[in-house]
């Protein structure tokens, strides 16, 4: 499993949010390189990066300061940068990818335009990422303030059915709140879906990334940690070993199962 320590920035700024609540911001650090670099001499392969001055439709100068965030994070030797919010159209597609972005996540667009969203899916593929999320099983987009009147089931089959095979799915009500996660939500979009989905938001402990992790491979391909590692509730070392650990916990069950499949 994918452990991805995420990076929300507003303008520039590493910034953590209450249930995507922009009056309910706290700042962790004006240096977000400085950051990642933190992370990768940590040992993480991904990180998650969001532009939410982007996604909250901020000024220009907010907005410039995120796009030269990102493109330094992108720099960083030994890591694969998935980047989000507010991409809505090809041309921020192609800048992203020009920055290195090694996957590239639709969100509001993939709901208020579907014929966007399928142009999108051919032509970049495996590039992108669908980044659904939701309360109380209904999507929100624009920054999660609006509803659509969608649920998570009929968006996610959708998507599935346009060829994406990465999604992020976050539960709003618990990001950023440190509430604990619910496998079950995530076993059932990943049912949906037909493929492994990253979990976002609740995470607040190691108990949590071994929960996930021990869901399967099939069921979770990474987790995405935010406000419980820049509070201290466990170190970037702990989380990596916490999701390596499951899944040689889960290989020596099965092989222990079927002795023979190993040979």
């Amino acid at each position: 499993m994918i452990v991805f320590p995420a990076i929300d920035l507003i303008a520039g700024k590493v910034v953590r949010l209450e249930r995507g609540d922009r009056q309910r911001m706290k700042v962790y650090s004006e240096n977000p390189v400085a950051v990642a670099e933190d992370f990768a001499a940590q040992g993480v392969s991904w990180i998650h990066v969001v532009d939410l001055s982007a996604a909250f439709g901020e000024d220009e100068d907010a907005r410039a300061a995120n796009s030269a965030a990102i493109r330094n994070i992108c720099r960083v030797s030994g890591l694969s940068v998935d980047v989000g919010g507010g991409v809505r159209s090809l041309k921020r597609i192609d800048e992203l990818a020009g920055y290195g972005a090694r996957r590239i996540a639709l969100g509001t667009v993939l709901v208020t335009e579907p014929g966007f969203a399928e142009v999108a899916a051919h032509g970049f593929g495996q590039l992108l990422v669908a980044d659904v999320a939701a309360r109380d099983g209904q999507v929100k987009v624009n920054g999660w303030r609006d509803g659509v009147g969608r649920s998570v089931n009929s968006v996610v089959g959708e998507l599935a059915e346009l060829g994406f095979k990465h999604l992020v799915f976050t539960d709003i009500n618990r990001d950023g709140m440190q509430t604990g996660i619910d496998v079950d939500a995530y076993r059932r979009v990943a049912q949906v879906a037909g493929f492994p989905v990253v979990a976002s938001g609740g995470i607040t402990g190691l108990e949590d990334i071994r929960a996930l992790a021990a869901a399967g491979d099939d069921v979770i391909e990474g987790c995405i940690t935010g406000r419980a590692l820049y509070e201290g509730n466990f170190t970037l070392k702990d989380a990596l070993s916490a999701a390596k650990s499951n899944r040689e916990e889960q290989r020596h069950a099965d092989q222990a199962r079927h002795p023979l499949s190993g040979r």
